[in-house]
């Protein structure tokens, strides 16, 4: 997955939580988004870090971690 890959990806999740979690702001779970992917820059594997974000950023609103 290139770099242009992994950014669409994570759009793409960020998309698919403000949907699922209409009452969070947008501007929130864009937040959490770059936040949970920052964590990730020292992954060597990068494929799968689009979808870990996802779940961590489910799991912070579920959580109430806002």
């Amino acid at each position: 997955m290139t770099s242009d890959e992994e950014l669409i990806a994570v759009q793409h999740a960020a998309d698919r939580l403000a949907e699922r979690f209409p009452d969070v702001a947008r501007e929130r779970i864009d937040e959490l988004v770059r936040t949970r992917h920052a964590g990730y820059a020292g992954a060597h594997v990068r494929d799968f870090v689009p979808v870990l974000v996802e779940h961590d950023v489910r799991k912070d609103i579920i959580a109430g971690e806002l």
